[in-house]
């Protein structure tokens, strides 16, 4: 098979799939990049991904060891309560208060469909039925439509969307993220494939891969 062949299979271009077998990682990125694009290829190929990924890791530079550097560049290590935990109590209180928010919008969205009566007292109660019609459920809307693309991820993932050539989203997002794109063209990018759900056109293309794998397609709108 042509690397284009391959390419239309596993979702990855031909130019990365170029690189991976000329061994040109630059071409490709970061190494967390380069071992998605490997574990993706290798399963196509029907090889060990974990063991392809050693293969590159082992071509890749070593940390220097602590041991072997100078006594004066030693670190001491952070004191427990320092900026990392900071940073993960910041982390949380988002979280919270997303989940809250989420809560929140439900609770309305509920309250503004309940049924309301228009009026009370005897006037009112001449004129009521005496057995009350329960409210038809509203069917659930459809994710996007015509000339769009949706996202939903059901776990984090880096994405970048660029849409007729405009970067319109990029960055690491938590689960419970949905965005629709409208447009002609739109080139996906996603860093935990199984994580993300796929709509174009308001139709469910489901995931792009499985879940750690790094995976990138056009989509025509």
């Amino acid at each position: 098979m042509s690397l284009s062949e391959v390419a239309e299979h596993i979702r990855i271009r031909s130019v990365y799939l170029a690189a991976i077998e000329e061994e040109h990682w630059s071409a490709i990125g970061v190494p967390v990049y380069v071992r998605g694009f490997i574990r993706t290829y290798a399963r196509f190929l029907g090889l060990d991904p974990e063991e392809a990924v050693a293969q590159f890791n082992r071509t890749q530079p070593e940390p220097p060891s602590a041991e072997a550097a100078p006594a004066e560049n030693v670190r001491p290590r952070p004191r427990p309560g320092g900026p990392m935990i900071w940073v993960a109590g910041a982390v949380a209180v988002v979280l919270i208060a997303f989940v809250v928010y989420n809560e929140l919008s439900l609770r309305a969205q509920q309250t503004a469909t309940a049924p309301v009566n228009a009026a009370s007292g005897p006037a009112a109660s001449a004129s009521i039925s005496p057995t009350p019609e329960l409210p038809t459920p509203s069917p659930a809307p459809a994710i996007g439509g015509a000339n769009t693309l949706a996202l939903v991820l059901s776990a984090p993932s880096w994405l970048r969307v660029t849409v007729d050539g405009s970067v319109s989203m990029e960055g690491t997002f938590p689960a419970g993220t949905a965005k629709t794109f409208h447009g002609k063209n739109a080139l996906v990018r996603i860093g935990n494939a199984g994580g993300v759900e796929v709509y174009v056109d308001g139709k469910d293309r489901g995931k792009l891969g499985a879940a750690g794998d790094v995976v990138e397609q056009d989509f025509t709108l």
